[in-house]
């Protein structure tokens, strides 16, 4: 199966999970959500139309207008996730019920998380806010990621006004986490930890972390803005898990140096995993 295949098949799954966090968890405990499929469930509130139609058309009116801000293979995935996830909106219509309030909240969001990671990972956007952003940012120069916050989060006000200040704020905690869930999705689930030292002694250190901890280590010559004197810095990328154990072998050496601690996602080659192809 070729890699254009995987990422359709991908896509199709990505919105079948959002279709069912939308479905089976928010609309049955009245919860809201960004973009247009907040709308769309507004009106279903409000008026009874379904969601289905409703981000199908209006995902469809704004993908008409702004396909130019996408290039040609994101638009197509964009298409393919508008229409497969108004398709499953659809047909998932009823199957949900309501539930204790918190419960649901949780399962939308991850529900909903995994579905927009899994299509943005594809190399699909769900249309929505995106497209507003990227036609806006063509336009005026906004900032993509504010325009899409901004316009999620007027969605998700208006909103209050029909399913009230309570279920407003769990609203909110549902964004919350789908919006960690695609974090994870995107940037990857196995964080690793950077470490930038600082200290006359990293040799002695690097040597100690490639004996001891089977890791290389890669040192850069730098000057202090301050002393104007060069001096090395030493950079290191390990598990989380072996944090503890390079900073009780740094004080060891050199209880004075200066260390900072990063999270990085995704960290692959020589001693760690290989990217799938």
């Amino acid at each position: 199966m070729n890699s254009t295949a995987k990422e359709i098949i991908l896509i199709i799954i990505g919105s079948l999970f959002f279709a069912l966090g939308v479905n089976l968890f928010a609309i049955p405990n009245e919860l809201g959500e960004g973009g247009v499929t907040g709308i769309s469930m507004t009106l279903f509130y409000v008026l009874d139309w379904s969601p289905g139609y409703t981000n199908f058309v209006m995902n469809g009116i704004l993908l008409a207008i702004g396909y130019k801000v996408l290039n040609k293979r994101v638009t197509w995935y964009t298409l393919l996730a508008i229409f497969f996830t108004s398709v499953f909106l659809h047909f998932t219509e009823d199957m949900g019920r309501s539930l204790d309030i918190m419960l649901g909240t949780v399962f939308a969001g991850v529900f909903i998380g995994i579905g927009l990671g899994i299509v943005l990972r594809s190399g699909g956007t769900t249309g929505g806010s995106t497209i507003v952003a990227r036609m806006l940012n063509q336009r005026f120069g906004w900032a993509v990621s504010t325009t899409m916050f901004v316009f999620d989060i007027l969605v998700v006000l208006g909103s209050a006004f029909v399913i009230g200040i309570e279920n407003t704020m769990y609203t909110g905690i549902s964004i919350y986490i789908s919006t960690k869930i695609l974090d994870y999705l995107i940037d990857g689930f196995d964080t690793r930890k950077a470490v930038t030292i600082i200290s006359p002694y990293t040799e002695s250190i690097a040597e100690r972390v490639s004996a001891e901890m089977d890791r290389g280590a890669t040192i850069i010559n730098a000057r202090g803005h301050y002393s104007k004197e060069s001096k090395d810095i030493l950079y290191v990328v390990i598990n989380k898990q072996e944090l503890f154990l390079l900073k009780k072998m740094i004080q060891q050496i050199d209880e004075k140096a200066f260390v900072v601690v990063h999270d990085v996602r995704d960290v692959f080659g020589e001693g760690f995993t290989f990217p799938k192809t």
